[in-house]
């Protein structure tokens, strides 16, 4: 539906001789098609029912590839740093869906640091055990890999870090968001069998971590010839 509402207000609006109230109309039109577009992927995120295209990647170099993109979303106003591990086994996900975990995590970080501060992305090789699922109700016992975004920002109390994660929740004003960038990074973690924690103080930043399950026959597949 939304894929003819875009196509006829594209096709539309390349014709020249367009008066410039319908122009202005027509592009209304799209602008709201596109957001509704996105929309339903964040809901479907959050649903756990979009669609997948899962490869063996390595997490570093998808942030590498991001790092430029990620600077110039941040802003000068905010110094971001790397602490990744060197050695860090594949996961086996959805490249495309990590990278969007990935931004809203720094967009939620940028927007809790008005004034600046920095920015901590860093990765990491864990196993979990027993004790530490015991700990963490939504842990899983396995080897993992941790993404942890830290930031020097405003913080949450338990009122705000309780609501989190829930659809169509923001502190922003009216227009400022849609309330669904965290509740689409928690169904895109679900949805490849992961989990998030989060720390947070008011007034000491807020830190969350992301567990992604190893690929076990993951190195094999990484280095291996691609099909002709």
């Amino acid at each position: 539906i939304l894929t003819i509402i875009q196509g006829y207000s594209s096709l539309s609006l390349t014709n020249a001789i367009l008066e410039p109230d319908i122009k202005i109309s027509l592009t209304e039109i799209l602008e709201a098609a596109t957001r509704a577009a996105t929309l339903t992927r964040q809901l479907l995120a959050f649903s756990r029912k979009q669609m997948m295209q899962p490869k063996v990647f390595n997490l570093n170099e998808a942030i590498a590839q991001l790092s430029s993109m990620l600077l110039r979303l941040i802003g000068e106003h905010i110094q971001m740093n790397a602490d990744r591990a060197e050695f860090l086994p594949p996961i086996h996900a959805d490249p495309g869906n990590i990278e969007q975990v990935i931004i809203n995590l720094v967009l939620n970080a940028r927007d809790d640091m008005p004034n600046g501060g920095r920015l901590t992305i860093g990765t990491t090789s864990v196993v979990v055990d027993a004790e530490y699922v015991r700990r963490n109700p939504e842990a899983v016992a396995g080897r993992f890999v941790c993404l942890s975004m830290a930031d020097t920002g405003c913080g949450m109390d338990a009122a705000l870090q309780a609501r989190v994660f829930e659809p169509f929740f923001t502190t922003k004003e009216m227009g400022q968001g849609t309330g669904m960038g965290l509740a689409m990074v928690h169904g895109i973690v679900k949805q490849h069998e992961g989990w998030i924690e989060m720390v947070s103080q008011v007034g000491q930043g807020t830190t969350f971590r992301v567990f992604l399950p190893v690929c076990e026959t993951g190195a094999d597949e990484l280095h291996a010839t691609p099909p002709s």
